[in-house]
């Protein structure tokens, strides 16, 4: 491998990880994440260490864990909402310490581009007195992984990782060691009192790790990943990409200001920014999501009685959330500059005058021309078109992948979406809460291994009226097709048993368990009919192909001498290969041949042909 490499942010971290000798690596899927373990399972044979996709980011973590118990370098990767679900062993983690390193790399969304939430790990770290490292771009991100592996092995501790969006998917120069296969020779499990978790273990190790805080942020104080640029007296702390943003903002008034750009910001690096702050007259935070920086600055500047004004989240200098700009900086910068009298910075002008520019067409997330879920959606709404002559309501709960997007017009079908699994809990909750209503819970294959069989046995187990209705295309779809228990395939290509969900909701109980082709659109409707009805809880699963996968070579086409323009396929069913043609609706080239417009023309006017 040669020295240099153009990467993605989250390439460098898995290549950063096989520099620091990884021997495990686990994870389950989510943007802005996702590329760090499939760049690991691409080079896994090459580099001698194993890796897997798992059920969720709980199992993923735990599993990691028992490899560090054996004396294995490993790594888990998330998204932040991921390290939620993780959180339970975690947290236990940090008092039991470990033996082989172990990393976790979580990505922040600032925004959020692709999240339930905007939530900061920074602050996890400092809840859970975990160290995390928070890189600016992807040589960072090679370097800082390998310096968490250095960093977990020396003090027996695991370390966070934490990235953004903008950090994980930008792309850089990076340059590269030369990589070699991992060591094979793990030590192995050995057993010890020390790897049970007791409250008496407990009170023994909470010194310790609080003695650990300030070992390492004195430790962090000496990092070459902290650090200050300038001279000026107006003093800046930032970091990640607001360290970029800070960096051009000022890029025409460098000598008012100095820099400290931390790196690794947990536990606080704080003789470091004691320092800093003897240097500067006043100090401005830039920072995304939580104030940590801040928070903790304004804490030791009061512990240590030095009056310094601070400028930041606190004061609504900056925004307390979303993701920042140039822009966004400069104007924070300015509001104080405008304070001191002192020149503002200059506010970029538009580079194009939009005045006279024709607005491009809003084009809103939508289900891919012939995706099964739109095919099931409206196999429901036309069932609960039919319940509602009766005054009976019907709600639907909706859960984390490519089917939320049935909340979008015209099929506006999901109710309810929360997190990964809620969807049929969710539904259990308002069944017994709401009269006169029918709930379904739409749940996708790789959410229903993730979270979903737990709130199947509690439908179960309390007879919840609900009808469970699983949405089986064989992939996790919306994070790029990854394999997952319901596949038969391993993370690294391996065949293995296909794990059956009609079978796992028989066992857990459910007595109403029925599967049926989501190509068939009658058949949907009836059994989706047959299910809601069902007194207790019921389940479908519906079973179809991605089309991002699997290829059609069948299209369908308008028969314009038979079609009676009554707009059906185009206003019902939203489908982004129909669109109107001079008042007349056409079928376009990106048609997958899924037949459901052709299943509800009530003129027949479509007809299926084999694509040339």
């Amino acid at each position: 491998m040669s020295n240099k490499h153009f990467l993605m942010g989250n390439e460098a971290i898995a290549y950063g990880a096989i520099a620091a000798g990884l021997q495990f690596g686990a994870g389950y899927p989510g943007t802005p994440s996702t590329e760090v373990m499939e760049t690991l399972i691409k080079n896994a044979k090459k580099y001698n260490y194993y890796v897997e996709w798992s059920t969720n980011e709980k199992v993923a973590l735990e599993t990691a864990i028992g490899a560090s118990f054996s004396g294995a370098s490993s790594i888990v990767t998330m998204k932040q909402v991921g390290l939620n679900v993780a959180s339970d062993p975690l947290m236990s983690l940090t008092y039991l310490g470990i033996k082989g390193p172990l990393v976790l790399l979580v990505t922040d969304d600032p925004g959020p581009h692709s999240s339930q939430t905007e939530q900061d790990t920074r602050s996890f770290g400092l809840f859970s007195n975990i160290p995390v490292l928070d890189p600016s771009n992807s040589q960072e991100a090679y370097e800082m992984t390998k310096y968490a592996f250095e960093i977990s092995k020396s003090y027996e501790t695991p370390v966070i990782l934490r990235t953004t969006t903008r950090v994980s998917h930008r792309c850089d120069d990076v340059v590269l060691e030369e990589l070699k296969p991992s060591d094979e020779n793990i030590e192995g499990f050995s057993k010890s009192s020390r790897w049970a978790i007791f409250p008496k273990l407990t009170a023994e190790r909470h010194p310790i790790l609080e003695k650990l805080q300030k070992t390492l942020s004195n430790e962090f104080s000496d990092s070459k990943f902290n650090f200050k640029t300038g001279t000026g007296k107006i003093g800046i702390i930032t970091s990640g990409a607001s360290y970029h943003y800070v960096n051009e903002a000022i890029s025409n008034n460098k000598e008012l200001f100095s820099v400290l750009k931390i790196g690794a910001p947990h536990p606080f690096p704080e003789n470091k920014v004691i320092e800093f702050t003897n240097e500067v007259d006043l100090i401005l935070v830039v920072e995304e999501l939580d104030s940590y920086l801040e928070d903790q600055l304004l804490q030791l500047l009061g512990k240590h009685g030095i009056l310094k004004p601070v400028y930041g989240k606190k004061n609504n200098i900056f925004p307390c959330c979303g993701e920042y700009s140039v822009d966004i900086v400069k104007i924070g910068i300015n509001k104080v500059l405008d304070s001191l009298k002192i020149q503002k910075l200059e506010i970029s002008e538009k580079l194009i005058d939009k005045t006279d520019i024709i607005s491009l067409p809003v084009r809103p997330p939508n289900l891919c021309a012939g995706c099964m879920h739109r095919t099931v959606f409206y196999a429901f709404k036309e069932v609960s078109k039919e319940l509602k002559k009766y005054n009976i309501q019907t709600i639907f709960s909706g859960d984390i992948g490519c089917y939320t997007l049935g909340n979008a017009p015209p099929l506006e079908l999901i109710d309810t979406c929360l997190c990964m699994g809620a969807g049929i809990s969710i539904a259990g909750g308002i069944s017994r809460t709401t009269k006169n209503s029918k709930n379904v819970a739409f749940i996708g294959d790789s959410t229903f291994f993730h979270s979903g069989i737990p709130a199947v046995i509690n439908a179960v187990y309390n007879n919840a009226d609900v009808t469970i209705a699983v949405l089986d295309n064989r992939t996790t779809a919306m994070t790029g097709h990854q394999p997952h228990p319901g596949t038969g395939k391993t993370a690294l290509g391996n065949p293995t048993k296909l794990i059956d969900i009609e079978g796992i909701l028989k066992s857990c109980g459910v007595e109403f368990v029925k599967t049926v082709s989501a190509d068939d659109f009658s058949a949907c409707k009836e059994i989706s009919k047959e299910a809601i009805e069902y007194n207790g809880p019921s389940a479908v699963v519906f079973r179809g192909n991605c089309v991002s996968i699997v290829k059609s070579d069948k299209k369908c086409v308008i028969d314009k001498n038979k079609c009676i323009n009554c707009k059906i396929c185009v206003e019902k069913l939203g489908c982004p290969a129909i669109t109107m043609n001079d008042e007349i609706p056409e079928i376009m080239d990106n048609c997958t041949g899924c037949g459901l417009c052709k299943a509800v023309c009530p003129a027949d006017a479509v007809i299926e042909v084999t694509k040339q």
